[in-house]
């Protein structure tokens, strides 16, 4: 009969704890509970969160999935909205407003030094504002603005240390981008490879990622910034806009967006490639941005094929846990 020893090539230890650093598969005795376990690979999942007290689309975030900030957006048949949302890991609670109603914009940051960048001002007939402001967790105070007002960004970075690139106008996207040091916006010498609006957006002012959203067509196109040039890497495998990112260059998570028909599915990025995984339980898009990492995501809001939405969605990545092994 064949033995563990010979498939793993290791014997079955008899330890006091769980070891620290598991491999899947892995197998062992706890001698201070007398208990053989194994460690199992839990594969990604959502979850439901708590819900927002205001259904709403087109607004920005920042933070992370237990400390997490949804500000703006369009809830019809009103002018763009004003108010934020705060997110403990379980409920939304109310934060201060905006002094500059908006819609299709980008945000960056953390929940208490969050930033909101450009967007427009009204509905329709959209006037694009190039105002920025800055969240001190209690309230928002207005900042430098962008040098060319521009709606349905993305964005990267801190409060101090934030890039905005992609968006409109023109109708076919931009590839233009600025950087901002705290209190100034710079334009970029450094251009996206291809103009476009509603794209995803991540990583930090020197490290970045621009992904998906739309031009003449939904684009799956990926690209890197390094802190001086764009360069243009492995493609998303579904083409969308409206989605929402979270994450860092190196591992960055994609969900939701429209494809022609609102989606859920997911797809997270390794630093090289781009691959399928788990969906949403609801098709949406153009939720908060910018929420999370890629093994801690969120999903707040969005429009739905039944409008605006106050659903919010927990994204835990794949993970290693200890079982208990029974031969019953």
């Amino acid at each position: 009969m064949t033995t563990f020893k010979e498939i793993r090539g290791t014997a079955i230890q008899s330890v006091s704890s769980d070891p620290t650093n598991p491999e899947a598969g892995q197998i062992w005795y706890n001698n201070t509970i007398g208990v053989l376990k194994g460690y199992q690979l839990v594969a990604d999942a959502w979850a439901a969160g708590g819900n927002l007290t205001t259904a709403r689309r087109f607004f920005a975030g920042a933070g992370t999935q237990t400390a997490g900030l949804g500000f703006g957006g369009y809830t019809p048949p009103n002018t763009p909205i004003a108010n934020t949302e705060e997110y403990d890991g379980t409920s939304w609670g109310p934060g201060g407003n905006l002094n500059t109603r908006r819609q299709s914009f980008s945000g960056a940051g953390t929940q208490t030094a969050a930033l909101a960048i450009g967007g427009e001002s009204a509905h329709l007939s959209p006037p694009t504002t190039n105002v920025c402001e800055k969240y001190d967790g209690t309230s928002w105070t207005n900042t430098g603005s962008l040098n060319t007002a521009r709606n349905s960004t993305a964005a990267a970075g801190t409060q101090t240390a934030a890039l905005s690139f992609g968006g409109s106008p023109p109708l076919t996207g931009t590839t233009a981008m600025e950087s901002f040091n705290g209190t100034t916006w710079t334009n970029s010498p450094a251009s996206l490879g291809t103009g476009r609006y509603y794209p995803g957006g991540t990583g930090t002012q020197t490290a970045a990622l621009a992904y998906a959203g739309y031009n003449t067509n939904y684009s799956a196109a990926t690209e890197s910034y390094n802190g001086t040039s764009w360069t243009t890497v492995n493609s998303m495998n579904t083409a969308r806009y409206g989605l929402v990112s979270a994450g860092t260059q190196t591992a960055a998570l994609g969900s939701g967006g429209t494809t022609g028909t609102r989606t859920g599915a997911t797809e997270k990025w390794d630093g090289t490639s781009w691959t399928n995984t788990t969906s949403m339980s609801t098709a949406r898009r153009s939720g908060a941005t910018n929420i999370g990492t890629q093994p801690a995501g969120l999903y707040a809001g969005g429009d739905t094929s039944g409008g605006n939405s106050v659903l919010t969605e927990e994204f835990t990545g794949a993970f290693l846990s200890a079982k208990k092994i029974t031969t019953s």
